[in-house]
């Protein structure tokens, strides 16, 4: 069954010429110009991926991205003006995965939906691949079948972003992974820019989520110029 992927653009030229790629990768496109046609979508299908427009008329992008963070935790792809590093970070910290800045290449999102795909089903599926079910570490529980974490047994809404972030570091307990590492595992064969602070606005969403300490973390520790990792 194709994946079901829904598109946000008030831009209908780049609405339709991203809908158009993605058709041609044989995924079901469910596309929008419109926040309230989108917001109807998400409460009726089942959906597997979002890329949304931040600067959409009326509800925007990131108020859609929060939304569905609600109930979901499909993968979901912000398409940001150039040089709009403050909706970069509010996407992210809403419960983005990753963000792509206009103009853009199509086959480069494509590779992006490709590769968020991958490492969303990857974690979700069942038994696909012969891995723990179940991660444990620092008061961490993971469920890797039903995408499900609790910390000292309090349940704890994750990103697929997030939960990939905390399972590669638990895999790796009491060792340090460094943001590039993380940045691979995660995103596949993507070029990591240095430059970029997606891995920090995860880590720190992470943190604001577990009520950690950046000061003094109890769960995932920055060993300065390394890494991160988590103890226990």
């Amino acid at each position: 069954m194709a994946d079901k992927i829904m598109v946000v653009d008030d831009e209908q030229e780049i609405a339709d010429l991203v809908t158009l790629y993605l058709e041609n990768e044989n995924f079901t496109v469910f596309k929008f110009y419109t926040a309230e046609d989108a917001l109807a979508c998400i409460r009726k299908e089942e959906l597997d991926l979002a890329i949304l427009d931040v600067m959409l008329p009326g509800t925007n992008g990131l108020q859609i991205c929060k939304k569905i963070r609600e109930n979901h935790h499909y993968p979901i792809i912000m398409l940001t003006a150039k040089g709009e590093e403050t909706d970069k970070i509010t996407g992210l910290t809403l419960g983005a995965d990753d963000y792509i800045t206009k103009p853009f290449l199509p086959l480069e999102l494509v590779a992006r939906v490709k590769a968020q795909l991958r490492r969303y089903k990857r974690y979700n599926a069942a038994g696909e691949e012969k891995q723990e079910d179940i991660l444990t570490c620092a008061g961490l529980v993971l469920n890797i079948r039903t995408h499900e974490c609790t910390l000292n047994e309090k349940p704890l809404p994750l990103t697929p972003t997030e939960f990939s972030i905390l399972c590669i570091l638990c895999r790796q307990k009491g060792k340090v992974v460094s943001s590039e590492e993380l940045f691979h595992q995660i995103w596949g064969n993507e070029y990591f820019n240095k430059r970029s602070n997606t891995i920090t606005v995860h880590i720190r969403h992470l943190r604001e989520k577990m009520g950690d300490s950046f000061e003094e973390p109890k769960y995932i520790k920055t060993v300065w110029g390394c890494g991160y990792k988590i103890e226990g």
